[in-house]
């Protein structure tokens, strides 16, 4: 069987296969593959890599205020002192250098004294760390293909969770792992033959499973998106596997190598402080590239990264999406979602995104502000003409400086598109949404 052949037989079983007709074991199996090239596909696309390195040139810009900010909630809660803990547990795999970086970080926050700080000086520090959080939301919202991010006031009180709660939780646990691996019981557990291997076993999966629990926490809360916990748990187990497996390689190959130290001499350290940086958030960013495949598998065969729809396409859609808001406004029924419009069209959410934007700019549709993000009409459905909907659609990317406007024409051209839009305002007339919502409602 030559290299083609098997190339064509492994692309049928993945792509062309129905996960229905598997058995369950296989089916997962295969599902799993997908998911992999698929995301195997977006690294070699070069995005990913490409925000990693955005990250990184933030995190150095940020690092020491946001563990400042971090330290200061932490000594309210008595948990501040697992802050070098934890730091040297991150850096655990640049060796003897991990040491060193965690202590120069360690003494520049103890230097950051708030109140000797200035007004700007201080608002500086709070826009570091904002910016590193609006740098990660971005990153894992273009993961998710998003592109409508949340309001400015949401954004802000949302961060401002993250800084005071995030550190307290993180911290908690680390502290809570760390008393019980060194409590009365498992000293006598560990003292007694046989068990200090089991210690040293559950130690490791506690410390997993907190991994595990902090990743899952950034995937679920930061994008603008209701990612489920099964997609997000898939991913941060992935990301967790490859941070553990990558930090063993890195520790054995990299930071063990004096051969940095012969080329970048006093460098040595900042640079591999910057790789691991570059490593820990493209793992970050893997892991959420998995969570989105797991969560939306429609997505693993398409080839397109950016969906373009055609007109008439648009046009269909725009009027579907605008039927079933106005159903389920109309007759009092449960709201929609973007997800649950996504299922009831049989339409990509992204696909969908691209019809709702221009609706949405037109005053037509309008997004709920509360945790929900329901779509209802955004006026009076009488008041809605099925030409606005049109209009709005077909006008969609349109720009001030290119439209049907001020591109040369023709006149003989000038009355074909006259005639044909004539005769599509005698099929619409004045007809409403509430009108289609009605008609649509009746029987036969």
């Amino acid at each position: 069987m030559t290299l083609n052949a098997i190339r064509d037989r492994f692309n049928s079983l993945v792509w062309e296969s129905s996960l229905s007709s598997m058995p369950g074991g296989q089916a997962w199996l295969v599902q799993m593959l997908r998911i992999l090239i698929a995301t195997g596909r977006d690294i070699a696309d070069g995005l990913p890599t490409l925000r990693a390195m955005g990250l990184v040139y933030t995190t150095l810009l940020s690092l020491v205020p946001l563990l400042a900010v971090s330290f200061s909630v932490l000594k309210g809660f008595g948990v501040h002192n697992q802050v070098e803990p934890l730091l040297l547990n991150l850096l655990a795999p640049l060796g003897e250098q991990g040491v060193e970086i965690t202590g120069k970080i360690i003494e520049f926050v103890d230097n950051v004294n708030v109140r000797v700080l200035g007004s700007l000086s201080l608002i500086f520090l709070f826009y570091t760390v904002i910016s590193l959080l609006t740098k990660i939301e971005q990153a894992l919202n273009n993961t998710w293909r998003i592109k409508h991010y949340r309001g400015l006031i949401q954004r802000i009180s949302e961060y401002i969770s993250i800084i005071m709660v995030g550190p307290v939780l993180i911290f908690s646990g680390i502290g809570l792992a760390a008393s019980i691996k060194t409590s009365t019981v498992a000293n006598a557990l560990a003292s007694m033959h046989g068990y200090g291997t089991l210690i040293w076993i559950l130690s490791n999966i506690a410390s997993f499973l907190l991994i595990v629990g902090a990743i899952s926490f950034i995937y679920i809360l930061v994008p603008n998106e209701k990612v489920r916990l099964r997609s997000a748990f898939t991913g941060a187990v992935a990301a967790a596997l490859m941070w553990k497996i990558t930090g063993w390689l890195f520790s054995t190959f990299v930071a063990g190598s004096t051969k940095y130290s012969a080329i970048y001499s006093g460098f040595a350290v900042s640079i591999i402080f910057m790789i691991w940086l570059y490593l820990s958030w493209l793992i970050l960013l893997i892991g959420a590239t998995i969570a989105f495949y797991h969560q939306h598998p429609e997505r693993t065969s398409s080839r397109q990264q950016v969906l373009r729809l055609s007109a008439r396409l648009r046009e269909k859609i725009g009027l579907l999406l605008m039927l079933r808001v106005g159903q389920s406004f109309h007759s009092d029924s449960r709201k929609l979602t973007k997800q649950q419009l996504s299922k009831s069209l049989d339409i990509a959410a992204e696909a969908l995104a691209l019809v709702i934007r221009p609706l949405e700019a037109h005053g037509l549709l309008t997004e709920s502000c509360d945790r929900h993000r329901v779509y209802m009409p955004g006026k009076s459905m009488d008041r809605i003409l099925i030409r606005d909907i049109y209009d709005a659609v077909r006008s969609a990317q349109e720009s001030t400086y290119l439209n049907p406007d001020n591109v040369a024409s023709d006149k003989s051209v000038d009355t074909l598109l006259h005639d044909i839009n004539a005769s599509i305002d005698n099929v619409i007339g004045d007809m409403s949404l509430l009108d289609l919502v009605e008609r649509s409602s009746e029987p036969g």
